[in-house]
């Protein structure tokens, strides 16, 4: 069991802490070896894992409270606060039940003279290995406080690059969404009432109208079949993205898809260039720091290129050259990388080229609605056409003959 305690020293001096006992009294029995005298011992409440795998399944941590940890971290070392009181003040001001449980441990690993990075790596499903390297190094270095700057500006600007392919997407998809369930209502609900005036009144009507008929007839009776067809298809769809191989594949085709492609290329190209960069600066190897990235930059397909720079660096040999040789990679990149590597600079090159496709990246963002703005109206016109087309005009044409 673990136990917070507080006591006295030979000197006068108050010690607070943690230590693990079978009993209060062998707590006890533990600080008064070490010269102690204990003042309380009271023992901890360990939250349950499942009470934590809970917490993580309701909650969640987000890219931003993430990037708002580190930072918050990063003043608070700037201003010369002690980690482990710098831990304990950003755990009282987290929102989040599931981080700040995580952080209270980490406090624990600390008070228990664990290093910093051993704690973090202790909770891979929070820290990505990027950071984990970072504060190692800082630690090795005893710039812990510039570790921790870095990891700052970088998951913000993680964050930002996120949040805007959400924000390119969103209009799109909640377009297309609401589409989707209007025309699920109206051909399951208003269309055979409005194709009962035929049946009623046994009229001709064009062949366009009677698939309209017909479509209208076997949603009013089997729409619970489309419902289960559709969650079919998006429940496996969803889990064969989730796999090895369609992770893999559709990877690719976000890449091929018209102008959005070019989003997730530019947002994948900043990402790179931007953690490697501060691996770099950070004083990690490069082999070590192409390794990590390559899973930071989550994308399969650029995964497997930086890899095999890597496995090219390790040989003797430079990234630049593999990347001239993939598709993924505009030319501008290796060439840019290649005077870095011959100059000795790669680390200024690499934010050259962050900077310049995180730009590249909010002009797409910004002109995004406008460009699909009219296809999307065109699309949503097409549908009311063909409602119109098939069912009002014969309507219309009928009460003139009646």
């Amino acid at each position: 069991m673990k136990f917070s305690f507080q006591a006295k020293s030979a000197l006068g001096d108050l010690r607070e802490g943690h230590i693990e006992a079978i009993t209060k009294d062998a707590a006890a029995a533990i600080l008064q070896s070490k010269g102690l005298v204990p003042i309380s011992i009271e023992q901890e409440r360990q939250v349950p894992e499942f009470i934590k795998d809970f917490q993580h399944l309701w909650e969640g941590i987000s890219l931003r409270e993430v990037a708002v940890f580190f930072r918050q971290m990063s003043t608070l070392i700037e201003a010369k606060v002690a980690i482990i009181y710098s831990m304990r003040a950003v755990a009282d001001q987290t929102e989040n039940t599931y981080l700040r449980t995580i952080i209270w441990e980490m406090v624990n690993d600390l008070e228990d003279g664990m290093p910093f990075s051993e704690s973090m790596a202790k909770h891979t499903d929070i820290f990505e290995p990027l950071a984990i390297s970072m504060i190692k190094a800082g630690e090795l270095s005893g710039n812990l406080e510039r570790s921790f700057s870095f990891l700052a500006e970088n998951a913000e600007k993680n964050y930002d690059l996120t949040s805007k392919i959400r924000g390119a997407l969103f209009y799109p998809g909640f377009v297309l969404s609401a589409a989707t369930i209007i025309g699920f209502v109206v051909s399951t609900l208003v269309l055979p009432k409005l194709t009962a005036i035929f049946k009623d009144l046994n009229a001709e009507v064009p062949w366009y109208t009677k698939v309209m008929m017909n479509v209208g007839d076997f949603m009013s009776q089997y729409w619970w079949i489309v419902l289960v067809f559709l969650a079919a298809i998006i429940s496996g769809t969803v889990y064969y993205i989730r796999s090895e191989d369609g992770k893999r594949e559709w990877d690719i085709i976000k890449m091929k898809i018209p102008v959005v492609g070019n989003i997730f290329k530019y947002v994948y190209l900043a990402r790179f260039s931007e953690n490697l960069a501060v691996l770099l600066a950070g004083g990690i190897p490069i082999v070590r720091a192409l390794t990590i990235i390559s899973g930071v930059v989550n994308s399969t397909a650029y995964e497997s290129v930086i890899l095999r720079a890597a496995d090219e660096v390790k040989k003797g040999g430079t990234m630049s050259s593999v990347f001239a040789r993939s598709q993924y990679f505009p030319p501008i990149v290796p060439q840019m990388i290649k005077i870095g590597e011959d100059s000795g600079k790669i680390s200024e090159v690499l934010k050259h080229i962050a900077v310049f496709y995180g730009k590249e990246t909010d002009t797409i963002t910004r002109n995004l609605s406008t460009m699909l703005e009219p296809i999307l109206i065109s699309l949503l016109g097409l549908g009311v056409a063909i409602l119109v087309f098939a069912i009002l005009i014969p309507i219309y044409n009928l009460s003139t003959l009646m």
